[in-house]
């Protein structure tokens, strides 16, 4: 399950990316036992040279000290890192790997800016990557960066599709992997308190819409039966 933070980290990188051009996926498995490619990008440079660049996102110590394989395989390699993080770790950063620092918005920035914005928070380069060779073929690149651009579209059109393929058990489960990120203080940004508003919205707008036709069934019968009366 992933964390508020890295959830935040993860859609500021992405629009991150497209800013700059290139097209970017979450979690591309490599080849070769490379591990997994927190996010794997793909840009067409001036020279129709292609340029790959890889991205491990963590949040805390022990997330950076993981014995997981860092699949930094691309020509440009990074980390995403919190301001506090970075600051503890900076010393471990191999000089060849980049470094991306999350920062999100400011609260009372946010209360005053006359456009939301689109991300949660904004990265700032703390070091630049340094260019290398890649380290699988770049037809395996290719492949799996499309096969997870499908993954990501399959979940799309799932989510098009509303909840009726899901059952009533696997929601049940879903909703329950939720339970971390509730905010007893922020009832409104809990999707369970959400979906109750909303089921209960439903549920007097459909009775209020039953009593309305009952309440024009009852004056049509009226309406006859003063007809029929002598």
């Amino acid at each position: 399950m992933k964390t508020k933070l890295t959830l935040e980290m993860e859609a500021t990188l992405y629009a991150y990316c497209r800013e700059a051009g290139a097209f970017a996926v979450e979690e591309v498995t490599m080849p070769d036992d490379a591990g997994i490619v927190d996010t794997l990008s793909y840009q067409e440079m001036p020279d129709q040279q292609i340029e790959w660049r890889c991205y491990e996102l963590k949040v805390t110590k022990s997330d950076f000290h993981s014995k997981a394989k860092l699949s930094f395989v691309g020509h440009y390699n990074y980390f995403v890192l919190p301001l506090k993080l970075y600051q503890d770790v900076q010393a471990e950063i191999p000089p060849r790997i980049g470094v991306l620092i999350y920062r999100p918005f400011d609260a009372e920035m946010l209360a005053t800016a006359t456009e939301a914005p689109t991300t949660p928070g904004y990265l700032t380069v703390a070091r630049p990557p340094r260019h290398q060779e890649l380290q699988v073929p770049e037809s395996a690149l290719t492949t799996r960066f499309i096969a997870s651009q499908a993954r990501e579209v399959g979940k799309a059109k799932q989510m098009a599709t509303g909840l009726k393929q899901y059952s009533t058990e696997r929601l049940y489960q879903e909703l329950k992997k939720r339970h971390q990120h509730y905010d007893i203080y922020d009832p409104e940004a809990n999707f369970y308190d959400q979906f109750i508003d909303d089921t209960q919205s439903t549920a007097v707008t459909a009775l209020q819409d039953e009593i309305d036709a009952l309440n024009l069934e009852r004056y049509d019968l009226q309406e006859r039966l003063k007809e029929r009366r002598p």
